[in-house]
């Protein structure tokens, strides 16, 4: 079953969202196993890190880039980041999670720069379009959300992925973009109510 989100209500543009992406599928449990000599418990390796989490960042990515390739290219990148960090073993790294998703806004921030310097000297010209596998992960019908998330400032945009797609608190939101939590807060009000504006517009003009 999918996972309930945090808050009471989700958005409507959430609604129309998951109504049209494929259920999720329940995140593997990773493992958690006692350290010896009572040092608490041990965290799981970059392998189990892998098998668990790989999808789920796979998708938030692709929120961030809005490109199916160059999303598991952020993924590969960010788990890159974390065994040059901490090794196969990951000892040391007291919230695997929560050091990966961050590991993803980074890599995927790496590319939106990379992107937008190469727009600056390269003319503009139609994409190949999306690849056939992108439809396992995310629908052609929606499309108009990921159109009007992409018109989003970044802040915007990284804030109500991972409010509404990685279901972190505030607080999980703040220490993995390094902000305040009032700054989570108040950007999630602003992008939410101009993401239902843009979203209100496509509809009404059929875009």
């Amino acid at each position: 079953m999918p996972y309930a989100l945090p808050l009471p209500l989700a958005p409507s543009w959430w609604s129309r969202l998951l109504a049209r992406v494929p259920v999720r599928e329940r995140r593997p449990r990773l493992r958690v196993v006692a350290a010896p000599h009572g040092g608490g418990t041990a965290p799981p390796t970059l392998t189990e890190l892998y098998l668990a989490r790989r999808l789920d960042m796979v998708r938030l990515a692709l929120f961030l880039v809005d490109d199916l390739p160059t999303a598991e290219d952020v993924v590969q990148d960010a788990f890159a980041a974390v065994c040059r960090a901490y090794g196969t073993s990951l000892d040391g790294l007291q919230d695997p999670g929560a050091y990966l998703h961050t590991a993803v806004v980074n890599a995927a921030r790496s590319v939106l720069r990379r992107r937008r310097t190469a727009r600056a000297y390269v003319p503009p010209h139609p994409g190949a379009g999306a690849p056939v596998d992108e439809g396992l992960l995310l629908a052609e019908e929606h499309r108009d959300v990921l159109d009007a998330l992409a018109e989003l400032t970044r802040r915007q945009r990284e804030v109500l992925v991972l409010r509404y797609w990685s279901e972190l608190t505030e607080e999980q939101i703040a220490r993995t973009l390094g902000l305040s939590r009032g700054t989570v807060k108040s950007t999630a009000s602003r992008a939410l109510d101009a993401l239902e504006r843009k979203l209100a517009k496509r509809t009404e003009t059929g875009r």
